[in-house]
């Protein structure tokens, strides 16, 4: 199975950017579709974006569309989410999630199998 490790968290202004990355042992990253998810204390995760195995097609909440920017890196197993002009609103912990949909984009956390452990992302006003 995929293993899932994220980076790149941490605390940044308003208006400020933050790239998260998502490293992938175990399989290769091109087997899976690939998500990004937050959550909010007390809330359920969220979903913010996805791509499917080749990055060929990706889709995002329109809550941080024109701002976040899923990409990804097969050779490097590497899934990233560039994130600007980052609100507070935008504070969670960031998930990415693996899908073995791999030609599809599931916007439901029960689709995807495997997760990292979560990376904070706090953003001040």
């Amino acid at each position: 199975q995929v293993q899932l490790v994220e980076s790149g968290g941490g605390l940044v202004q308003a208006g400020g950017s933050l790239r998260l990355s998502c490293q992938a042992s175990g399989r290769p990253l091109s087997w899976y579709a690939m998500g990004w998810f937050r959550q909010f204390p007390g809330k359920e995760r969220e979903f913010v974006g996805a791509n499917t195995w080749n990055g060929g097609s990706t889709q995002y909440r329109d809550s941080v569309k024109g701002r976040f920017t899923i990409s990804r890196d097969n050779a490097k197993n590497t899934l990233y989410l560039q994130m600007s002009i980052l609100r507070p609103e935008d504070t969670a912990v960031y998930f990415c999630a693996a899908s073995r949909n791999k030609g599809r984009i599931d916007v439901g956390e029960y689709e995807y199998k495997y997760w990292g452990q979560g990376t904070q992302v706090t953003v001040s006003s």
